[in-house]
């Protein structure tokens, strides 16, 4: 089935011209993900297609059986009162049906009315028939595993990032024909990110999104479409196969594009590296990589090497001795130490408010640790990338906004050891003619770019980023990378971002719970590694002592039941049987529609749950019991 079909689209901003007529569909199950730079049209296709912005030429065809959800990079959810009636009311036939029956309850325990009792009975049934109960349960279930635990915390009160989780459970609730998402991991966790990879892997819906996220990328998407230059360029298959296409594309043109060739020979080489934290089942093209190796090109860029070295560094950089920091009634970290060194290329992870970006304000000095102390060399100048930068001056022009900070870098080498500007502008993906763009012109993504080029800019000899690659396109994210390999100083990273962390740290922090970070040497690929061993090795001891347990529990010459333990066997069953009969007589009432009040209906719920329980823990026992009497 045709999902919808998009005919000769055109679309200009400020007078810049994103698409000239494009066309391309979607056939239902189909994985579309969509690349290009920063200011290429990404979010405004998507709006396109989802109905929220016009073309200026085209039109955009849906199947008429077609049911569409858009989650948006900023979504417009205030206008409900709490977490879980927003997500529940992507359900909007079953939520509206729940709130009559909810309603029609109250009323008629107020005010008996016959009349009404016809009205809630079909109301029932159809709830009953759509196995509507279970939305609450499955919405609850949804938002803790995305870190939303507030169900009924009025919604415009949350952060942004929460904010965010829930919209994405109220889109993956809807069950649409067709999900359209727009950076659907900003603001996740790297496991909330893995479980939402699993989840639409294994799902059969069409769905249509941006990301920055390359392993997401990777391993969600069944055709990549790449906008460039106006035009959009379609590669069937994932990221990867993408790469390998695109270096075939590039071989076929000119040889002064030889640099854009080793970015992409190079993105390849370790996107293949990083199988483990994709957890895809894709065999790795191996031959492919060493062609791709046996290449040697040369390119014209002035390479950047700042080597700031131990004169510029100093003998303390910063030194953190058993840190603890507490923030309400949640301890965060406690006796945390860390000493910077030369070249560190730290990444830290964990769950969301577990206390990351709060660590990174107490190792640059911007917050006091509970106890502990923080030390930074008098030579030392951070650098300090965080979610939320100030604004730039939309009077302002893109180089202006740099030389504000300085005119050039001093990188410390050879005879081109200045980086100018206009150098640093180039290598980030700002070509020469934005240069003296006003800043009011620019996207979201790009003025995050230049925020970012601001703290490079000043040269800092240790950098520290807060979830860097947020807003940023995969051509940035490659330039950012080129940069941190050539970086001498000390980088502390936090990210989600599974591959930009396997590409630039080679020591993982976790924040593992009850204020523990552990160190884990390696990347994040490594890290995956070293945690499945951990739970295995966690789960083969849980068995040694089970089964030490049973031993003690059985010895050699067991002996038989006691006259206790054989009238306890006896009762379990007689007793058994009722309790099964009792659960089975509550479940057939709750079926039938008769009862029609909602409290009522309730407490018929929680006892079926009650009675599973205690069906389990007899049954449990009897089971034993039964070994023992057998033996």
């Amino acid at each position: 089935m045709t999902v919808f079909s998009s005919n000769n689209i055109s679309k200009k901003f400020n007078n810049k011209e994103l698409f000239k007529e494009i066309s391309f569909g979607m056939e239902d199950g189909e994985r579309i993900g969509i690349i290009g730079k920063n200011g290429a049209g990404k979010t405004t296709l998507l709006n396109i297609i989802a109905g929220i912005e016009t073309p200026d030429t085209g039109n955009v065809w849906f199947n008429n059986n077609a049911r569409v959800e858009y989650l948006r990079q900023e979504p417009n959810i205030i206008n409900f009162t709490s977490v879980i009636d927003t997500v529940m009311n992507s359900r909007s036939e079953i939520f509206s049906l729940l709130e009559e029956h909810r309603y029609l309850c109250n009323k008629i325990s107020q005010n008996p009315d016959p009349s009404l009792d016809d009205k809630l009975s079909r109301i029932t049934n159809q709830l009953n028939n759509n196995g509507a109960w279970q939305l609450e349960n499955d919405a609850k279930k949804m938002l803790s595993i995305l870190g939303v635990k507030d169900f009924y915390k009025s919604v415009e009160n949350l952060s942004g990032g929460l904010r965010k989780r829930v919209a994405l459970a109220r889109a993956l609730i809807s069950d649409p024909t067709l999900l359209i998402m727009d950076e659907p991991t900003n603001h996740l966790d790297a496991d909330s990110v893995q479980w939402l990879q699993d989840r639409l892997m294994n799902s059969s819906q069409s769905l249509l999104f941006v990301t920055h996220d390359r392993y997401f990328l990777d391993a969600v998407a069944t055709k990549i479409i790449e906008i460039d230059r106006s035009r959009i360029f379609s590669f069937p298959g994932n990221y990867e196969k993408y790469l390998e296409q695109k270096q075939i594309l590039i071989d076929s043109h000119d040889s002064t594009i030889d640099h854009l060739r080793s970015k992409l020979r190079q993105e390849l080489h370790w996107l293949s590296r990083g199988a483990k934290a994709r957890r895809t089942k894709q065999k790795s093209r191996q031959d492919w990589i060493e062609i791709l190796k046996d290449e040697t090109k040369t390119t014209k860029e002035k390479k950047i090497k700042i080597e700031l070295g131990k004169i510029f560094l100093g003998s303390r950089i910063i030194e953190a001795h058993n840190i603890t920091k507490t923030l309400g009634q949640q301890l965060l970290f406690k006796n945390f130490t860390y000493i910077a060194r030369p070249k560190d290329k730290i990444g830290i992870i964990g769950a969301n408010g577990s206390g990351k970006s709060t660590l990174l304000n107490v190792l640059a000095g911007r917050m006091q640790a509970d106890s502990g102390t923080v030390k930074i060399g008098s030579t030392i100048q951070i650098g300090f990338f965080n979610q939320e930068n100030s604004e730039l001056k939309d009077s302002s022009t893109v180089i202006g906004a740099l030389r504000e900070i300085a005119e050039y870098i001093d990188v410390g080498e050879g005879r081109d050891r200045y980086l100018t500007t206009k150098d640093l502008l180039n290598r980030f993906l700002f070509p020469p003619k934005q240069h003296g763009a006003f800043i009011s012109t620019l996207s979201g993504g790009e003025k995050r770019r230049l925020m970012l080029l601001r703290v490079l800019m000043a040269n800092p000899n240790v950098l520290l980023l807060d979830e860097p690659t947020n807003d940023f396109d995969i051509p940035t994210l490659n330039a950012l990378e080129d940069y941190l390999d050539n970086f001498f100083g000390a980088l502390i990273i936090v990210s989600h971002d599974r591959a930009f962390l396997d590409r630039c740290v080679d020591v993982i922090y976790s924040y593992e719970g009850d204020g523990i970070i552990k160190e884990y040497p390696g990347n994040y690929s490594s890290y995956l590694e070293k945690k499945e061993i951990e739970n295995a090795s966690k789960v083969a001891a849980k068995a040694v002592i089970s089964e030490n347990e049973n031993k003690k529990r059985k010895p050699d010459n067991p002996k038989k039941l006691s006259y206790l333990e054989q009238r306890e066997l006896n009762e379990l069953e007689k007793n058994i049987p009722l309790i099964e009969l009792e659960k089975a007589d509550l479940e057939q009432i709750l079926n039938s529609g008769s009862v029609i009040d909602y409290e009522k209906l309730n407490e018929i719920s929680h006892k079926i749950v009650e009675l599973a329980n205690t069906i389990d823990t007899l049954t449990s026992r009897w089971l034993d019991l039964s070994d023992k009497f057998n033996d």
